[in-house]
């Protein structure tokens, strides 16, 4: 990396933070010189007692393939563990923690490490349970087996990250439950060899990298969460010496983040509305291992996971969409499914009808899955059918505590729904995975998305690439004399955040109005102003956004509006547009006449309209450019444009 980044990483810490830096850095010199070998034998003191339902339903499915960000990944053949199926790269096989991944000199360590989760061996389990062919048990064997052996300890870049540790931990928690490990060792005496010499010591050295490898400070975003679960999980179940305190300090973290990294209303303060699934898996699943081995988290966490739940059911469309804002990666904790397109957040909430009876919850859900039937068994689905589904219409949301409001008028499935975004950059001093997006919004109508958040596309390959999907073009606010509200440092790392203020909020029955501005051009001499005011009789929203000035000199404004790939545009009249999509009502659009407005679409020159629908996939898309040039802004001390966007009635 550049001395430019390590400078800008140092800016981010507190002075504590650069004392435990430095004691990592310490703890790295000693694991380089004396690296640990799978050799020596960890001992439990008792084999773990089963805790999910005898009746977990297995899959019967012989796919052998799962989508690995848009590739097809064929776990049946040999598996190099250190080559990246996208480039072809390989990672040296040196110490993990001098392994450069901010670089594309290997390729991506992403498609490196969602390989290495081993999240389709919960499928070979489900599919070994189904049937009891040997074949399953031998496959899943064989691999496990592979993978420890080409991966020692701290040895690759499996090693580098903590995050992947915990999931690791946490699939293999859910594979000896769903194989019943216990009693396949008293049937079979290569399986227990296997089990004894080589599985159980290496789920040791996870929970022992997990428990000294901490991600504290501005790091203490998802990742510690995971750290956190997976260890709970590990330690919960699996009985080594140092279980009970690893236990401790895993419970009492995981009570703490699931406050601090949440609003009081259960807003994920990292940013980034995909994560949330990811996220919340983590809190999920730890609270479930809690109950089953008679450990509960407490009343406060109880609460908080179902405000979380409650924030996802808001945050869907009447078609159980999730508007995008900040990153999102695909990540799952773990997959219980081969298709690539089963919806986690709808799982979520099927857990939580389960867990929290909310019958709202359940016409969002899909169904009792797989993933709910290995957590809750038959029972848990009795209980999901006990509760009966209210088909009410559902309102207007403001989460005024983090910044995010839901503009909402259903009526049956017809629905109009505004997302807006005036929320901080993200979480912690470097913000991660947050975007350069404040007073950004996004329209879905009748469940279409027509108005979207361009996406994220990569982390720390095609610098490009990322620096345009999370820089302010990419969405659906004002960029100012073509620099982001923010400054990014490194692919996830901000500097000069932001600041956001909610200025004014209504909701009543005709009128439902927003008034927030942010600071990421006060330096510049401006302050964006951003007033979203939706007319519910008339299905109509006017956006007004204000400049106020006070360094005079010319500026220039970007205003774009992203469209969904799937809409068609095309112009009616003077600054009057028409947006259609399949299975929605069409979507009338009047710009300000003070802006020069162009229809982009897929542009390289500079990067304009583009979508990432998922991680690591891009595809061209419409954006409708406004620009507009104050050539002499002395004279001025604000400037105003309005944007009407109206939803047309079904002729």
């Amino acid at each position: 990396m550049p001395l430019s980044w390590y400078i800008n990483r140092v800016r981010t810490m507190t002075a504590p933070e650069i004392a435990f830096r430095f004691g990592q850095f310490l703890q790295k010199k000693r694991e380089k010189r004396t690296q640990v070998s799978l050799q020596p034998a960890a001992t439990l003191q008792a084999l773990p007692k089963k805790l999910l339902p005898h009746n977990s339903a297995g899959i019967h499915n012989d796919t052998t393939t799962i989508s690995i960000f848009g590739l097809d990944f064929d776990y049946s053949q040999p598996i190099d563990w250190h080559k990246d199926i996208s480039s072809r790269r390989r990672f040296p096989m040196t110490f993990a923690k001098d392994i450069n991944i901010r670089t594309e000199q290997y390729g991506s360590a992403k498609h490196v490490w969602e390989v290495n989760r081993l999240q389709f061996l919960n499928l070979i389990a489900l599919r070994y349970k189904a049937t009891q062919d040997e074949q399953h048990l031998r496959q899943f064997q064989q691999i496990v087996s592979s993978w420890i052996e080409a991966n020692p300890y701290l040895l690759g870049v499996n090693w580098y990250s903590n995050i992947e540790v915990n999931i690791r931990l946490i699939v293999w928690f859910f594979c000896w439950e769903i194989l019943d490990v216990n009693t396949l060792m008293d049937q079979d005496a290569v399986f227990r060899s296997f089990v004894e010499k080589q599985w159980i010591p290496a789920i040791y050295l996870h929970c022992k990298y997990s428990h000294e490898n901490p991600s504290y400070f501005s790091s203490a975003n998802n990742h510690l969460i995971s750290e956190y679960a997976g260890l709970f999980i590990a330690a919960s179940y699996w009985k080594f010496e140092e279980s009970a305190l690893w236990l401790k300090e895993a419970k009492t973290g995981l009570e703490h983040e699931i406050q601090v990294q949440h609003s009081a209303s259960g807003v994920n303060k990292e940013e980034a509305s995909e994560y949330i699934q990811f996220i919340t898996d983590f809190f999920l699943f730890a609270h479930v291992v809690g109950n089953y081995t008679h450990n509960a988290f407490s009343d406060a966490y109880r609460e908080k996971l179902k405000a979380i739940l409650d924030y996802i059911f808001q945050l869907m469309d009447v078609q159980g969409n999730i508007p995008y804002y900040g990153d999102e990666d695909d990540g799952k904790v773990c997959i219980f499914s081969p298709d690539p397109h089963m919806d986690n957040f709808r799982s979520l909430l099927t857990s939580g009808v389960v867990l929290f009876k909310e019958a709202a919850w359940k016409t969002k859900a899909h169904g009792f899955d797989t993933k709910n039937q290995v957590l809750f068994g038959d029972a848990g689905k009795e209980q999901y059918d006990a509760v009966k589904a209210t088909e009410n219409s559902f309102g207007s949301r403001f989460y005024v505590d983090q910044g995010h409001f839901i503009f909402r008028k259903q009526q049956g499935r017809q629905e109009i729904y505004l997302h807006l975004d005036a929320a901080p950059l993200g979480f912690l001093s470097i913000a991660a995975h947050g975007h350069a997006d404040a007073l950004s919004f996004v329209l879905h109508v009748d469940g279409q998305p027509m108005i979207v958040d361009a996406g994220t596309y990569t982390y720390h390959t095609e610098p490009d690439w990322r620096s345009y999907f999370i820089g302010t073009l990419a969405h659906n606010t004002i960029r100012i004399d073509q620099r982001d509200q923010a400054q990014s440092a490194g692919p996830t790392m901000w500097l000069n955040h932001y600041e956001v203020k909610v200025v004014e909020q209504t909701i009543d029955e005709d009128i439902e109005q927003v008034m927030a501005l942010h600071t990421g051009y006060q330096k510049m001499g401006v302050i964006h102003q951003r007033h979203v005011v939706f007319d519910r009789q008339q299905d109509t929203f006017i956006i007004t956004d204000r400049l106020h000035i006070n360094k005079p000199r010319s500026r220039q404004l970007d205003m774009p509006l992203h469209l969904h790939p799937e809409v068609k545009i095309s112009q009616k009249a003077d600054c009057v547009y028409e947006i259609i999509r399949p299975g929605a009502r069409t979507v009338e659009v009047t710009v300000d006449p003070q802006l020069a407005y162009t229809i982009v679409h897929g542009q390289q020159e500079p990067l304009l309209g583009w979508y990432s629908p998922s991680f690591q996939v891009k595809e061209p898309t419409t954006v409708l450019y406004g620009q507009y040039v104050m050539e002499n802004s002395s004279t001025l001390d604000s400037a105003t444009l309005v944007t009407k966007i109206k939803v047309l009635e079904t002729s």
